[in-house]
């Protein structure tokens, strides 16, 4: 069984799905998860005895972002979560089962996709066909345009009233594509705020995003400091 990541050509076109609000899947970017709950046993057993692929997709709060009929959230039949329609397949890296049956599990981002029907299962975990066409470029990586500057004095503010200490200086020699993808990652950002990075075409555009988010909230808590108590 090959450990590599497959290219586009090799993708299924079907995924096990993971759905977790707030977890924020890159390609090439790596997330760690610690899996209990039986079905997502089942899931990762699944995956590991076959292409090592799941794909992680943000459930949808109703409260937070209303379902809409332009595709980009997918409404679901009865009980089950409505989720988010696009999402990022990870690649089981590094899988480690602990004494009480958890799996501790690297996954490492490969392409994003747009999720399309439900496949029935028997194991209790959610599968979907899976569109991947959208997302040839997550191979190719693309930095031109991207204003690092800017970002990075955006950043040092959000992160500062966040109480998040990061030296950003310290970081000049961090690539831009781990640069944009880990604060991306790291930041508090809200589910909806997290999917928008998620969906953005190019690394540029994640770029102009973070930036946004930052400055939004810059006026924001202005805004609030400047009220009168």
């Amino acid at each position: 069984m090959t450990r590599r990541e497959p290219n586009f050509d090799q993708l299924p076109a079907s995924l096990p799905i993971f759905p977790l609000s707030g977890a924020l899947l890159l390609p090439r970017a790596v997330l760690s998860l610690n899996i209990f709950e039986p079905r997502y046993r089942n899931l990762t057993q699944d995956a590991m005895s076959s292409n090592r692929l799941i794909g992680m997709v943000q459930p949808v709060d109703p409260e937070e972002t209303p379902i809409t009929a332009d595709g980009r959230i997918k409404n679901l039949i009865g009980e089950r979560l409505a989720l988010y329609s696009t999402g990022c397949a990870g690649h089981i890296s590094q899988c480690y089962e602990t004494p009480d049956g958890r799996f501790i599990l690297s996954l490492t981002g490969v392409f994003r996709f747009i999720i399309g029907d439900e496949v029935e299962t028997t194991r209790g975990y959610r599968r979907f066909n899976i569109d991947w066409s959208n997302f040839r470029d997550d191979e190719n990586l693309q930095t031109a345009g991207l204003d690092r500057r800017r970002l990075l004095a955006a950043m040092q503010r959000y992160l500062g009233r966040n109480e998040i200490n990061i030296d950003l200086k310290s970081i000049d020699d961090v690539a831009d594509e781990t640069l944009v993808n880990e604060l991306s990652i790291s930041s508090p950002f809200s589910p909806a705020e997290k999917q928008a990075l998620l969906e953005a075409r190019s690394l540029s555009e994640r770029c102009d995003v973070l930036v946004s988010l930052a400055e939004i909230s810059a006026h924001v808590y202005n805004a609030s400091s400047e009220r009168p108590q």
